[in-house]
């Protein structure tokens, strides 16, 4: 492609990218103020679309399969892409699970009435146009556009290049279940391009269209979004999830607990990348967690007092403590008490999720009121990190600022907040 013609289809991309926007903008507004029954009419029609479209989607999702053997992509990315009728049934079901939840918008959050007689409340209200930049599963196209429709927003959705068919095809039932509900098919609109310029669009804003955006997928995209966007961003770039395990732990809640965090899935953002155990505790427990990761095939790497325990331990690096690892990896370290824990997740951690484990209540409160994390746990498993775990009926990420959004994002956190006075006559002296 010659530079002129470069220069042409990006701004042809643009364009259309932002003619999406204009068109999602106007659907915003009708979203905004539809009737709860609606919104969930949408969303179980297109929940009934997904199950009887599912050859269309699977026939979809082997285009996309071809391609990805093509370009010889880890099993894992594979993994994530792949399509079966399970696969899909669950997909159906998370859209009728959120369907099903509260309606988030119009909610009184405060009322109160002033000395002059002013009736003031705080009611819920859509944040307006969503941006979502996916990477690898398609399941976030009907995840993100069944929570972003339930709480009165319009969204606008790129998908991954390695999903562009499958969730072609998942976003045509999201659009005939608008369309079965009398409600703008722009509400939840997809890219037509899985061209980086289809990005860059979204990051500039869509021409003001877009008023938040968030990133689903690897460091470099997060990174990419963080860096370059124009309009506020949900996303946590890194999982650095810690368990600590305290002086007053229960042994058998310890092993259960440590295993599961790291080994039940390991790539996903939940699951814990170091292990830190209280020097009072490292007698009676620091042996028993150390064996129960290697006997299941997990790596430990170490500090001296870990590498004592087994030869199989591989000495820890400065960066193991900052590493996500997102495989059958852990670092371990021996600290002196609650606080010295504290200080490393504060040093090394990315606020994300962190657990503490002990049957001392005290210890378990600091640590609960000091580790500045958007998920704490007291002796449950790091991978409840989850909007599902958390009743949200799923989420459109996790967020790690400390900015509107912390937490899995749900439905509630797609709505911010807008202020009713009422009053009968009143003027300011």
């Amino acid at each position: 492609m010659t530079a002129a013609a470069h220069h042409t289809f990006e701004s042809d991309v643009v364009a259309t990218m932002n003619a999406l926007g204009a068109r999602a903008r106007a659907a915003a507004r009708v979203i905004a103020n539809a009737p709860a029954d609606q919104k969930s009419k949408a969303l179980r029609a297109a929940a009934g679309f997904l199950r009887a479209r599912n050859a269309e989607i699977l026939a979809a999702n082997a285009l996309d399969l071809t391609e990805a053997h093509a370009r010889k992509l880890s099993a894992a990315m594979i993994d994530r892409l792949t399509l079966d009728d399970k696969r899909i049934e669950a997909m159906a079901r998370g859209v009728e699970e959120v369907a099903d939840l509260a309606d988030p918008v119009g909610r009184v959050l405060a009322s109160y009435t002033r000395p002059n007689g002013l009736v003031i409340e705080r009611v819920a209200t859509p944040l307006g146009v969503i941006g979502v930049i996916y990477e690898s599963r398609p399941n976030v196209t009907a995840d993100a556009g069944a929570l972003c429709l339930k709480s009165g927003n319009a969204v606008v959705l790129r998908g991954g290049s390695d999903s562009f068919h499958s969730s072609g095809a998942i976003h045509a039932c999201l659009a005939a279940g608008l369309r079965a509900a009398g409600l703008p098919e722009a509400a939840i609109s997809l890219a037509p391009s899985t061209s980086r310029e289809a990005v860059g669009a979204m990051l500039e804003g869509l021409n003001g269209a877009l008023d938040v955006i968030v990133p689903r997928g690897g460091k470099s995209l997060v990174e990419r979004v963080q860096r370059e966007a124009r309009v506020p961003v949900f996303a946590h770039l890194e999982g650095i999830v810690h368990v600590y395990v305290d002086a007053g732990a229960d042994r058998e809640k310890a092993l259960a607990i440590v295993v599961n965090s790291k080994l039940r899935r390991t790539g996903i953002c939940g699951a814990a990348e170091t292990l830190l155990v209280d020097r009072a505790a490292a007698p009676r427990l620091l042996e028993p967690l150390v064996e129960a990761l290697l006997d299941k095939g997990c790596q430990v790497r170490g500090d001296d007092f870990t590498r004592a325990i087994d030869p199989r331990v591989v000495a820890a690096t400065e960066q193991d403590w900052r590493t996500e690892y997102l495989d059958a990896i852990i670092s371990v370290r021996v600290v002196a008490d609650v606080d010295a824990a504290i200080d490393h997740i504060e040093t090394y951690g990315s606020h994300h999720t962190d657990c503490i484990v002990t049957e001392d209540r005290q210890a378990a409160e600091k640590f609960l009121r000091e580790v500045d994390s958007a998920i704490v746990l007291h002796n449950a498993s790091t991978q409840f990190a989850d909007g599902g775990e958390f009743g949200f009926g799923a989420e459109i990420g996790i967020a790690t600022g400390r900015m509107h959004a912390r937490g899995p994002v749900g439905v509630e956190q797609l709505c911010t907040f807008k202020y009713r006075a009422r009053g009968d006559g009143q003027t300011r002296a």
